[in-house]
């Protein structure tokens, strides 16, 4: 609310809007009708309309906000939904309808132009959280695999060329906060209050208005590519590969070699692809979690102290340093990852490429039964990045080396 005195203008923080309105509608996690569930309403260009706290687009709504501040957006603007249905049909599953399975996405968030019509007709202002669309990628690995015989192009999956054809989807996170703390094993009361202090009190309504259960927090999300056929997923005879990768924007994309990261991203693509052309699937969750979730600065900053340490960068004091800047060796919090694959409807993984326990506990943790793991191969490793994977594997981040065939059809069993 604004109000002027003197010509000057004076913003009142309130959580309630200052005039009377329609009352929000309510939100029931894990409803199976997605109209009694009701929709996920983060806008602000109805106050009134709001049922949740936070907005749409994450750490992108402080642009928006300069846009609008400088007059080349409309605050009141609305997006035209009209052909931007998701491009392959994904659920509803039954893990939509657990609201302990689901509780830092919207299953539902790909589907608001249809299951919310009504809504969006009477000028409820209700926008995707998930966008699904069908693409291309060329990567040199693959072409490299394709060259040198390990993958075989098929025209479809894989070209000659080692382009692969995918479907790919970007989920903005949308946490149901009593599902969150339950994951968590936290006290919702704490999660709340903590989220309002270190926030720098940005989102009142965490602790002014219990009666709102959804947070839409100012974080990155989700990039999914999927290769080969979704109807895989319930043909339990058909093999599902999957890779979780944490964002590392240095080796990822620029190539860095102080991190086996690209390397096992490209080695998570060569396996999700042949799995695909196995008449399988294949899955990349790629995460907005740079340096473990610390965020880039504190990664760079580690890296200089590791490096100009006494004796060099060594792998009994790679974890010690990072505690040294940040405080803690690891914030990404894997127990929200699984909601991902919950959302495409996995209940299974035949090849889980990574070795990282706190992933694969994760998963598992999840009711999703892993079968076995794939660690990147040894002549991928830079030999720069080996302090890490030795650092990692002592620390117990990795399990050390894949079970033999006995082991895996005890922990087969197991899960079952």
């Amino acid at each position: 609310m604004t109000t002027q005195k003197s010509g000057v203008h004076h913003i009142v923080l309130t959580s309630h809007p200052n005039h009377f309105g329609p009352k929000p509608i309510a939100l029931n996690w894990g409803e199976r009708d997605p109209l009694k569930r009701g929709p996920v309403i983060a806008t602000v260009t109805n106050q009134s309309h709001r049922n949740s706290i936070g907005t749409h687009s994450g750490s992108y709504a402080i642009y928006r906000a300069l846009s609008i501040a400088t007059g080349s957006l409309q605050s009141m603007h609305k997006p035209d939904l009209t052909n931007t249905a998701p491009a392959v049909a994904i659920g509803p599953h039954e893990s939509w309808f657990d609201p302990e399975k689901m509780v830092s996405i919207d299953p539902w968030g790909a589907l608001v132009a249809d299951v919310y019509k009504e809504y969006l007709e009477k000028g409820y202002d209700i926008r995707p959280t998930i966008a699904v669309t069908k693409a291309h990628i060329h990567m040199p690995e693959i072409s490299d695999a394709v060259m040198r015989g390990r993958i075989k192009p098929d025209g479809n999956i894989v070209t000659e060329e080692g382009i692969c054809s995918v479907v790919k989807a970007a989920i903005e996170p949308v946490w149901y906060l009593p599902g969150v703390a339950k994951r968590c094993g936290i006290d919702e009361g704490i999660l709340r209050r903590t989220l309002f202090e270190q926030t720098g009190g940005m989102y009142p309504e965490l602790i002014t208005r219990s009666d709102f259960s959804v947070f839409l927090p100012p974080i990155g999300g989700y990039s999914l590519y999927i290769f080969g056929d979704l109807t895989a997923i319930h043909d339990p005879s058909k093999p599902i590969a999957v890779r979780i990768h944490d964002e590392c924007n240095g080796s990822d994309v620029f190539g860095s070699d102080i991190c086996t990261c690209r390397p096992y991203l490209t080695h998570g693509i060569e396996v999700c692809a042949q799995t695909a052309q196995e008449g399988g699937l294949g899955v990349i969750v790629y995460c907005r979690k740079e340096g473990r979730a610390l965020g880039e600065v504190t990664k760079f900053l580690v890296y200089n102290a590791r490096k100009r340490q006494e004796g060099g960068d060594r792998a009994d004091q790679y974890f010690a340093r990072t505690e040294c800047v940040a405080g803690v060796q690891d914030m990404r919090f894997q127990e929200l990852m699984p909601d991902v694959l919950h959302w495409l409807g996995i209940t299974r993984i035949d090849k889980l490429v990574s070795m990282s326990n706190m992933k694969y506990n994760a998963i598992v943790n999840s009711g999703i039964v892993v079968h076995d793991r794939f660690e990147i191969p040894e002549d991928l490793i830079p030999a720069d990045a080996q302090v890490e994977m030795d650092a990692k594997k002592a620390a117990g981040y990795f399990t050390d080396s894949i079970p033999d065939e006995g082991e895996l059809k005890k922990k087969k069993g197991r899960e079952l």
